[in-house]
């Protein structure tokens, strides 16, 4: 546990105050469960930056292996390899919104806050890995309803995991969690009609098992 050092160049930094902000007192509860759990600290802190990701990546592998075996098969595949670029178009899109807004980590301003997580001096808003896990979970619901459902469960605990480590506030992480979901399904369409005759084509090379299971009829 430590409490991240306030740069010469930032604002003055001003101590949490509960009621003044309902940003500030979510993170002020999240975070604060990190004084009481020094024994979870490093496991919060792997979870947070790369557990959940590699979750999420475990999902997407085992909705390949049942998409393969869908008579819709061709159909599922393309939404799968849609997620990735889901999320690398979501990232992308934060770029110039992140030096738009400008938002200072949280512990800059706030003293307060307990930092688990060192080096994050870029802007605050929106959430990259927020954004990231749910991209990657709302393309994956469109394809499979039930691990869908337990990756947006896992993109909620990454919300909640970066708010433990302290390194961005809770609208950075609805913003991500938006912005994210809005390009997985607003794009999906298009991707679709895209991605379709690429996976098609792979289907009837040497490649086929990739798109399609060799028990599928």
């Amino acid at each position: 546990m430590s409490v991240y050092a306030l740069p010469a160049a930032a604002e003055p930094a001003v101590p949490l105050a509960a009621g003044d902000n309902i940003d500030v007192d979510v993170l002020q509860g999240v975070n604060g469960l990190a004084d009481d759990t020094t024994w979870a600290h490093g496991f919060m802190e792997f979870m947070g930056e790369y557990g959940l990701l590699a979750i999420l990546a475990a999902l997407l592998g085992i909705a390949w292996f049942r998409a393969r075996r869908r008579p819709d098969h061709d159909v599922a595949v393309a939404g799968l390899v849609w997620a990735p670029i889901a999320a690398v178009l979501a990232e992308l899109a934060n770029m110039p919104l992140r030096e738009w807004v400008d938002r200072p980590r949280p512990f800059l301003t706030h003293p307060d806050v307990t930092v688990l997580v060192q080096g994050k001096e870029d802007p605050s808003f929106a959430s990259d890995h927020a954004l990231l896990t749910m991209s990657l979970a709302v393309a994956l619901l469109l394809v499979d309803r039930r691990l869908g459902a337990i990756a947006v469960l896992v993109a909620v605990m990454q919300g909640f995991a970066r708010l433990y480590v302290g390194v961005h506030y809770p609208t950075d992480i609805l913003g991500g969690f938006a912005l994210g979901a809005l390009i997985a399904l607003a794009l999906s369409p298009l991707a679709l009609r895209a991605l379709l005759p690429v996976v098609r084509g792979v289907e009837s090379t040497p490649l086929r098992p990739l798109v399609v299971a060799s028990s599928t009829g």
